[in-house]
């Protein structure tokens, strides 16, 4: 017999510590997943490769399909506040296949950005302590092993509790947004009184004209690049069941994150492209030496060469070095969440829902995940060596936009039926998700498209007679992984793909049909 409940009050019980997050942590933890220094660090020279001037105006642009999408996964968080997310209200929208391939693109997503996290973590750890020619090197060794123990200890701090993981990200974000803000009021201050290198632009309305753009297949690469620096804020509606009002706290905080990253993206974009310019030679963001990391190269021509610049600039790179840090424990986080609630509601096998008695966290999930991203980290980096940034930054492009968008459609397609009784119900619940999501999945069709050619990767491989480019292999390797594995687990695990685990509901009851974890944890 069903039990109807609201769904806002109901979700299954895994054996997270319930309560331990508020408003400030979540939100905390919803920027600091994106790791802006990171993400600058890592997209900012391909996006004005591409669009030149004009990374302003696609960083704004960039922000109304997040923002949208933001405002599904706030509605859909309150209808169903379960920690697996895309996949649980996929599934609820849609079918559980679907509700799978929107668990696997979040998980798709996170295994991949673990590589070129630990690259950039090994590299920024030498040349922390100026071991330049170390850290330079992206084929080193040395990189290599720092990066895997990177991976291994942030893995550490996301098994012991998500309170440890919230205060440690705390710290971290404090010196990451102090740091962004100093160098780019510093270099804004060098432009203004003349003082910047040779190169140097004034800041100009042209730059938020997007028309401006020569060609549209670069304004979408800018685009699809400019995802990449937003993704991650949605770590906070992973860790729902884990804050202190689980149906609303989560939604607020991942909207809350679009907003200060749009902030701080225009503030950093505009100080370095002004003070840098986009030439190719020297610090230009256009050198092409320099895309997988201009931030290590903006330092010591912002802050200049004095001792208070020497401590200046080696707290940048540890502001870079911390956002390796928040992003790869971030990514750990919702991603052994999801696993945790594929698990529960069967989609996955059982040992997944263990957890550990004291810290109340995922345990096989949790470790699970950081056996798997060192893996494929050591692996991407045997292939491609100093590309495996390169080709992993553009192929999470169209993951982001696949598991945004199906959110956005979901949301849409739950409430539809509600749509009229308001106009709150129509923009916010209806309208909005429906377009980010449209956008995403244009951009997703698109990427598929260009990197078709292998041309626009920076590693390629030889395939019955063709060469294909890493970024396309990397897209497409990991959605027929994907179906492989679905269709697996559909014959080990019928009774999730039957929908008798996690049934599609209208968006006022819920079934009660939820099979919570039985066996005893850790």
């Amino acid at each position: 017999m069903s039990v109807f409940v609201e769904p806002a009050n109901r979700a299954p019980e895994k054996g997270l510590k319930t309560g331990a997050l508020g408003l400030i942590s979540s939100t905390v933890i919803g920027i600091a997943s994106t790791a802006p220094a990171y993400s600058l660090a890592a997209t900012l020279g391909f996006v004005v490769v591409a669009i030149g001037l004009q990374a302003p105006i696609v960083t704004i642009l960039a922000f109304v399909p997040m923002f949208f999408v933001s405002l599904a996964f706030q509605q859909m968080n309150k209808a169903d506040p379960d920690c697996g997310a895309s996949f649980t209200w996929a599934t609820r929208a849609f079918s559980p296949r679907v509700g799978w391939m929107g668990g696997w693109g979040v998980l798709a997503a996170d295994i991949i950005v673990m590589a070129s996290l630990a690259q950039i973590a090994g590299q920024y750890v030498f040349d922390l302590f100026n071991a330049n020619g170390i850290g330079h090197d992206a084929s080193s060794v040395w990189v290599l092993l720092v990066g895997i123990a990177w991976i291994v200890a942030m893995t550490g701090i996301c098994y012991v509790g998500i309170e440890i993981s919230a205060n440690f990200q705390k710290a971290l974000l404090g010196v990451e947004l102090t740091m962004l803000i100093v160098m780019s009021v510093w270099a804004l201050i060098r432009v203004g009184d003349g003082s910047a290198p040779i190169g140097h632009i004034a800041v100009a309305a042209s730059w938020f004209n997007p028309f401006a753009i020569k060609h549209f297949s670069y304004f979408v690469i800018g685009l699809s690049d400019m995802l990449f620096i937003y993704w991650g804020w949605d770590t906070a509606l992973n860790l729902n069941e884990e804050s202190k009002d689980a149906a609303n706290i989560p939604g607020k905080a991942g909207v809350y994150s679009t907003f200060i990253l749009l902030g701080i993206y225009a503030l950093v974009i505009l100080a370095t492209e002004s003070f840098a310019g986009i030439g190719t030679h020297g610090i230009g963001l256009g050198n092409q030496n320099h895309t997988n990391d201009v931030l290590s190269i903006l330092g010591p021509a912002i802050f200049g060469h004095s001792t208070v610049a020497s401590i200046l600039d080696h707290l940048l790179l540890l502001m870079v070095l911390s956002s390796a840090a928040a992003s790869t424990q971030t990514t750990i986080l919702p991603t052994a969440r999801t696993v945790l609630s594929m698990s529960v509601h069967k989609a996955l096998p059982d040992v997944f829902k263990k957890m550990h008695r004291r810290f109340l966290t995922p345990t096989v999930a949790t470790i699970s995940f950081g056996v798997a991203s060192i893996v494929l980290y050591v692996i991407m980096n045997s292939i491609s060596a100093g590309h495996v940034i390169a080709d992993s930054v553009d192929s999470l492009g169209t993951m982001i936009a696949f598991y945004y968008g199906l959110t956005g459609f979901s949301c849409f397609w739950y409430y539809r039926k509600q749509l009229t009784k308001s106009v709150h119900n129509f923009f916010i619940q209806g309208l909005a998700p429906l377009i980010g999501g449209l956008i995403l999945w244009s951009i997703l069709g698109w990427t598929f498209w260009y990197y078709w050619n292998p041309v626009e990767s920076y590693t390629h491989f030889e395939l019955f007679g063709r060469n294909i480019g890493g970024t396309f292999t990397l897209d497409v390797g990991a959605l027929l992984l994907g179906l492989i594995l679905m269709f697996t687990m559909n014959a080990f695990r019928p009774a999730f793909f039957r929908g008798e685990t996690l049934t599609r509901n209208s968006p006022t009851l819920v079934t009660e049909e939820f099979v919570a974890p039985t066996d005893p944890v850790d």
